[in-house]
């Protein structure tokens, strides 16, 4: 089944315990992002970047006991995009009272190798993200099948990453 619109949007504002993330690739190009992406890159300053529905909603949900995270593979040198989603936004998701966690595999082998982004809700339904391969999102699917894989990689992303904060106070450019 493809997702878009309301009915992706539904996914997060159902979850009863937990939304998590799995994200693989060193870019996405969100056009959303092409502007403020295009003057980071530049060098040219930014306005601030706050808040946002997806911040709202996530500390919202962190009153309520619900649980927002996500692991992002990353190798060093990390690209433009990650500098750029490291400075701008992952702080203050963090904030917010999202989970950020970093898997840096370079230099080692990459123990989710192959695997591809996705979000899992509440343990009980993964939604594939296909993206091609420069970062441009192609659709959304519902995995149809058992996702005790999904649970298990995640356990493997949490076991073998560390929170954003220690990655970057670690040295690491954000």
């Amino acid at each position: 089944m493809l997702l878009d619109g309301e009915e992706w949007s539904n996914r997060f504002a159902a979850i009863r315990h937990e939304a998590w993330r799995l994200e693989t690739l060193p870019q996405y190009l969100v056009p959303q992002e092409a502007e403020d992406l295009a003057a980071f890159r530049e060098g040219r300053s930014l306005a601030p970047y706050t808040a946002s529905p997806y911040t709202e909603r996530v500390s919202r949900q962190r009153v309520e006991g619900k649980y927002n995270g996500r692991v992002h593979i990353v190798t060093q040198p990390l690209s433009s995009y990650l500098e750029f989603e490291f400075s701008r936004y992952y702080g203050v998701h963090v904030g917010a009272g999202d989970d950020i966690r970093i898997l840096d595999v370079t230099g080692r082998p990459n123990p989710l190798e192959g695997v591809q982004d996705f979000w899992m809700f509440d343990r009980s339904e993964v939604v594939l993200m296909n993206y091609e391969a420069d970062g441009t999102q192609i659709n959304r699917t519902v995995f149809e099948g058992d996702v005790s894989a999904f649970v298990e990689y995640q356990r493997i992303a949490v076991a073998e990453s560390v929170p954003f904060e220690e990655y970057v106070d670690g040295g690491h450019p954000a």
